[in-house]
């Protein structure tokens, strides 16, 4: 597997850099600081970035049918449209869990958005993966996380990959036409250093993780092997997703949080937006289209 090492595409010092998505008409790359509660959006056409602030945690963006974006924050699923910078509460998640907080999301390829949540302390086990149905309901397909992280699937859609960040664990589960999971099992358990973090699927349905204090992105093949590395000049790597117009470009998100004010120092350019290529493409962000008549 050829790739290029990543280069720093915008060096932004985001707390915590997560959640990168590509938007092909528009050509740039909308990606989330959750601690500072921003948005972020990079033209690699014309270099031009733009940010806007969240009314509370954004733990994802994705796109919808119409270019505007449905956002987990801290409370629910919120509309956020570009043009105007607005937020709208599309429903409630969690309202009985205040300590909770949304996190990372995934639109699969039948246009289902899945999401999870997790303990803000990162200490209880509140978390939960959810997804959002036709009807507008949100409904819990799996429980008992501290950390939720990385909901992707298969490019046949037919398999869920989910991860436990704390217990360094991925799962794998088996999906059917209505959605429901079974056969949770262990996919990959992370030995090295770091915790295992967001994730993107390529065309060939390898797994690409990202490493939060590991410093690198793994690679993984459908069978659970480790097939390669990609490392960077900081530690704290968050999320990657494919982009350019032959969705051969990796832009990842990085994070300073938990980083001391040396190790900011040792790694200037830690909470920057990076890009590596490769020589494989990726799957493109399928737009978010079901359980939107809230």
């Amino acid at each position: 597997m050829n790739t290029q090492s990543p280069i720093c595409v915008w060096q932004v010092g985001a707390e915590l850099g997560e959640g990168p998505v590509w938007q092909p008409n528009e050509r740039a790359v909308y990606f989330v600081d959750i601690k500072g509660r921003y948005l972020h959006r990079l033209s690699v056409e014309t270099g031009e970035k733009v940010t806007w602030q969240a009314p509370s945690e954004p733990g994802f963006v994705l796109p919808l049918a119409d270019d505007a974006f449905i956002c987990g924050l801290r409370d629910g699923l919120y509309r956020f449209d570009s043009e105007d910078g607005k937020f709208s509460k599309m429903v409630s998640v969690e309202a009985h869990l205040a300590g909770n907080r949304l996190n990372d999301g995934f639109v699969d390829f039948d246009g289902h958005l899945w999401f999870g949540s997790m303990d803000d302390s990162e200490k209880r086990p509140t978390g939960a993966l959810y997804r959002l149905e036709d009807s507008g309901k949100v409904t819990t397909r799996d429980a008992g996380y501290v950390i939720t992280n990385g909901p992707a699937t298969s490019p046949d859609n037919r398999t869920l990959y989910h991860t436990d960040t704390l217990k360094k664990v991925l799962y794998a589960f088996d999906v059917n036409e209505r959605g429901e999971l079974s056969h949770r099992r262990v996919f990959i358990a992370i030995s090295g250093t770091g915790y295992p973090d967001g994730m993107a699927v390529d065309a060939d349905g390898f797994i690409w993780v990202a490493l939060f204090g590991g410093g690198r992105v793994e690679r993984y093949a459908p069978d659970g092997r480790l097939v390669d590395q990609v490392y960077f000049p900081c530690s704290n790597i968050t999320k990657l997703a494919f982009g350019g117009d032959d969705l051969c470009t990796a832009y990842v998100t990085t994070a300073r949080k938990g980083l001391s004010p040396e190790e900011i120092r040792q790694q200037p350019l830690a909470g920057g937006l990076f890009s590596f290529r490769t020589d494989t493409p990726g799957k493109s962000q399928v737009r978010c289209v079901r359980g939107l008549a809230l």
